[in-house]
């Protein structure tokens, strides 16, 4: 049975979806903003707040991490500094965990180097997430799924032979995690979503949980993606598009969180258990566009039924067309006026 816990939530495939709002690096830095971000996503229902941890002086190449950054979204002459001026030290992430827990949201970060790695572990963060980017990176696989902790790993940017290869690696050191489909445009043309994949890796991996984390602009992708088999949705938040930053633009504002939330617990209870029923809302209905089957003209008693003797007309209040064979060969122990329904008490066989 596929299933991951993250605090006491059990994702599994009846449960809710677990909804990770991605705040990333949208919280430009500025704490306070981070903390609103957390409120507002709280507010909108989400299960999860996520942040991004970097060791960027060990992380980066000298001549990446000194390359001078032009971008418009800059925090930092180069882009080394632009990396630094958008971390959060252990302090402010101590204060952004205990405010999660006042809000209770889950909160944790991704881990994007083993030092990294080993900051959120001794934070006590309850799960690790794991870029796309990383996902050739077998050495901070395995430490992470050495942690104990479950795991949530994106799979952009790769393909099926990279996604076996880190679920062999996971499998092998007793992991708990869950596989994301994931194209890592920022944003991607829905042409490449490639939401079936989801499907390929519940078929693939069927002790797997499977999610999406969508770089899509809107909502619709996340409800498809839970339809197929997702339980786990991760996208991108922030209180306003038009803030800097290069994630902004096809974030989720807190109006659209609470929209994606709502249609994701929609979508579960919508999908039942897949007995074909017909509920009592439908019975009034039913009848008014339904059929029955009525006499043509008028017929006498005695009369033996035959094909131009019976109609269909509505309301479905009476014998139904699939019942004709019921009818015809029949006689009549009384007349019928045209357009009287047939019913049984009124027909007898033949001798």
């Amino acid at each position: 049975m596929r299933q991951l816990q993250i605090n006491d939530k059990v994702i599994d495939d009846s449960s809710n979806c677990y909804v990770i709002a991605e705040i990333g690096h949208n919280h430009q830095g500025d704490l306070e903003q981070c903390k609103r971000m957390f409120a507002a996503a709280a507010q909108a229902g989400a299960s999860a707040v996520k942040l991004q941890k970097r060791d960027n002086r060990s992380l980066f190449t000298r001549a990446a991490y000194e390359q001078v950054y032009n971008s418009e979204n800059a925090f930092g002459a180069t882009y080394g500094e632009h990396r630094q001026a958008l971390e959060f030290d252990r302090a402010q992430y101590s204060e952004l965990q205990q405010y999660a827990k006042e809000l209770r949201i889950d909160f944790f970060a991704t881990a994007f180097d083993l030092p990294s790695l080993d900051f959120l572990l001794e934070l006590d963060v309850p799960a690790l997430k794991i870029a796309s980017g990383d996902l050739k990176s077998v050495h901070l696989l395995r430490a992470a799924a050495r942690s104990g902790k479950p795991l949530i790993v994106s799979t952009g940017a790769s393909d099926l032979v990279d996604v076996q290869r880190a679920n062999e690696v996971l499998s092998s050191e007793g992991a708990s995690f869950a596989l994301l489909q994931c194209t890592a445009g920022y944003p991607p043309e829905y042409e490449e979503l490639d939401l079936a994949v989801i499907t390929t890796y519940r078929e693939l991996f069927p002790g797997v949980v499977v999610g999406y984390s969508g770089h899509d602009s809107g909502i619709a992708m996340a409800t498809a993606a839970y339809v197929l088999g997702a339980r786990v949705v991760e996208k991108h938040f922030t209180l306003n598009r038009a803030l800097k930053g290069t994630d902004q633009a096809f974030s989720l504002e807190p109006v659209g969180m609470r929209k994606l939330v709502r249609d994701l617990q929609r979508t579960r209870t919508a999908m039942g258990d897949g007995v074909k029923r017909r509920h009592d809302s439908e019975v009034l209905p039913g009848q008014k566009m339904g059929k029955k089957l009525v006499a043509a003209r008028d017929l006498a008693p005695g009369h033996v039924i035959t094909e131009q003797d019976v109609a269909y007309k509505s309301p479905g209040d009476g014998m139904y067309p699939y019942q004709l064979d019921q009818v015809l060969g029949r006689t009549l122990t009384r007349g019928l006026a045209e357009e009287q329904s047939f019913s049984p008490d009124v027909l007898v066989a033949v001798p």
